[in-house]
């Protein structure tokens, strides 16, 4: 379906940006597959852990997996990044990506270098990259919100080879507790607080931790598939139902994403869409005073002259109903193609 919306709403992107990421589902039932895991807004709950990738240039949800309440393995986390590589339109060439440190593993780095995509991953900090970082060359960080900035180069236990590590530091401020006597050292020491990253691209450090922040959207995407799209609402106890109900979820956000895409204007880039929500959606599109008529064997449905998104309304059912197949695909209905 991707593809075909992709050939008749003109999309030509060859570089894509891909955000992976975790989120956690509540159950209060008997659901199949729940787990008491990382659950921080109810501790000691089970919940299921799904995996979803958003492509960020079009907000697409690309492929994802209902998972249990445990913490994906290095396996799975490959098994799906694989999924993912399948589920690309023809024509990607340059593909970055960009994870939280829920997949930093050998296995997740070992799966981006065999596909060629560039990638940073936030790091988890065990005690031996902390000791890495202590003993790293710091310089200040004119050019990001960080109090002193390093890169080295560091091979982490189980992984088959060194890559680049970047590093951020803050100082964490002390406050004192109110009426405790200040006590003070010979040698004062100086708490930091550390962001780490592994990567493979050569950029500087301040671009790839700008480039890193952006992926934040990708949060705001998955509260949208969860409060709008009805996702983290699992009606059965069945795991097989469960999962066909995430796939429906999400099927039903991708229409909204790809409905954008017919919407768009003729000479946007990738850069200018803007992101349309599906409870938004709904409300221009769906949920209109109308009059459903039938007349001489005609259905018809009747808008009033004074609906508000008449022209846009228009426009898009201009675009959808123009969509015909061709020899090599579906005819682009847009005469010139979304580029980043």
């Amino acid at each position: 379906m991707r593809q075909r919306v992709w050939e008749a709403a003109h999309v030509r992107l060859k570089s894509v940006t891909l955000d992976t990421d975790t989120t956690v589902h509540t159950l209060f039932g008997q659901q199949m597959g729940a787990r008491k895991g990382y659950n921080p807004q109810h501790k000691g709950k089970k919940s299921y852990q799904p995996m979803l990738t958003f492509l960020a240039e079009t907000r697409e949800y690309m492929r994802g997996e209902l998972h249990n309440g445990d913490r994906p393995s290095g396996t799975q986390i490959a098994r799906h990044l694989e999924s993912v590589s399948a589920a690309l339109p023809p024509g990607v060439e340059i593909v970055y990506a960009r994870e939280d440190s829920g997949f930093y593993c050998w296995e997740a780095v070992e799966a981006h270098e065999r596909r060629g995509w560039q990638f940073i991953i936030s790091a988890r900090k065990t005690a031996r990259l902390v000791e890495e970082l202590k003993a790293a060359e710091w310089k200040p960080s004119p050019r990001t919100d960080a109090d002193g900035q390093c890169e080295f180069r560091y091979q982490p236990e189980g992984w088959g080879r060194a890559y680049r590590f970047l590093a951020l530091r803050y100082v964490k401020e002390k406050k004192p507790q109110p009426g405790a006597a200040e006590q003070y050292q010979l040698f004062e020491t100086t708490d930091y607080v550390y962001r780490v990253f592994v990567t493979n691209m050569p950029h500087d450090v301040d671009l790839l931790v700008w480039f890193y922040n952006q992926r934040g959207g990708a949060e705001n995407l998955i509260k949208e598939a969860n409060n709008d799209a009805g996702l983290a609402a699992y009606s059965s106890a069945r795991w097989a139902m469960n999962c066909v109900h995430f796939q429906m979820a999400m099927l039903a956000y991708n229409l909204n994403c790809w409905l954008m895409l017919f919407n768009r204007e003729e000479k946007a880039r990738a850069e200018d869409l803007k992101h349309t929500t599906l409870a938004t959606s709904r409300l221009r599109f769906l949920f209109l005073a109308a009059k459903i008529w039938r007349h001489g064997g005609r259905v018809g449905v009747s808008y009033s002259d004074h609906y508000a998104e008449q022209g846009i309304f228009q426009r898009l059912m201009q675009r959808l109903r123009a969509i015909a197949v061709g020899p090599k695909g579906y005819l682009p209905v847009l005469a010139v193609a979304l580029r980043f």
